[in-house]
């Protein structure tokens, strides 16, 4: 089966990383998101798990989100207004640039197949905000890496668009699968599952056995037509969920 299924970090698992890594073949790793890691520190990472433990990778903030973001507290930076201008919603920046330079590194030094951006609610679905991430997506160099995009806010009501920006600029739609299926044409599939609470990116949520065995089902739907399905949870329970789910498909 091509189905992998991993959580969004390791950082309240019991033992860390390497223990982590006894149990699952997958993790995304979080970390990269709010603040970069030394290349070193991504080396070490790399080092403690087996050869086929697969890390994919959060992109970077700081070419997503606004500084206003409250996320920003923890980047560590501090930037000049005019840096902070320059951050941010995926324009085809210098400071944007050079901020995905960095995180190229970081997902060179972990081996990553698949980097994920994620932007925010308030980078809105119009015509200037899809003209500067064809700029900057198109012009970035991206090696080996699949690039995955959770697009949030007013794109979730915009499909036939996402489709579109995804198949010209090669990206996989990153969807929670539980609420909705991918529209991009890509042969890798990924889903990050928050949770079922009312208000969508509510964490604080376990999926029940019944909820489980219809998520394995949808999954082994795309598995039909795709050559990989990327499953991560990304709730308070994900650990045991993600191993609940495993059972389930026989993995």
């Amino acid at each position: 089966m091509m189905i992998k299924v991993g959580c969004c970090g390791w950082g309240f698992y019991k033992g860390g990383l390497k223990a982590y890594a006894q149990k699952f073949p997958l993790v995304e790793c979080q970390q990269t998101f709010y603040r970069l890691p030394m290349v070193k520190t991504a080396q070490r990472w790399r080092d403690e798990v087996p050869r086929d433990f697969e890390i994919t990778v959060k992109a970077w903030q700081a070419i997503t989100h606004l500084p206003s973001s409250p996320t920003w507290r923890r980047s560590g930076l501090r930037l000049t207004p005019d840096e902070e201008r320059n951050y941010g919603w995926l324009r085809p920046t210098e400071k944007n640039l050079e901020a995905w330079q960095r995180i190229k590194e970081i997902c060179d030094a972990l081996r990553a197949k698949i980097c994920v951006i994620q932007t925010p609610p308030n980078f809105k679905c119009n015509e200037e905000n899809i003209s500067n991430m064809g700029r900057f997506l198109g012009s970035i160099d991206r090696g080996n890496l699949v690039l995955a995009w959770e697009p949030r806010g007013d794109w979730l009501e915009n499909p036939a668009k996402v489709k579109k920006i995804c198949r010209e600029l090669d990206l996989v739609h990153v969807v929670d699968l539980m609420r909705r299926l991918p529209v991009s044409e890509h042969p890798v599939a990924y889903t990050r599952l928050h949770g079922l609470n009312p208000r969508e990116y509510d964490y604080r949520y376990r999926y029940t056995e019944e909820e489980l065995r219809e998520l394995a089902k949808r999954a082994k739907e795309l598995e039909s037509s795709h050559d990989e399905v990327y499953v991560l949870f990304n709730n308070t329970e994900m650990y045991q969920n993600a191993l609940e789910l495993r059972k389930i498909l026989g993995l």
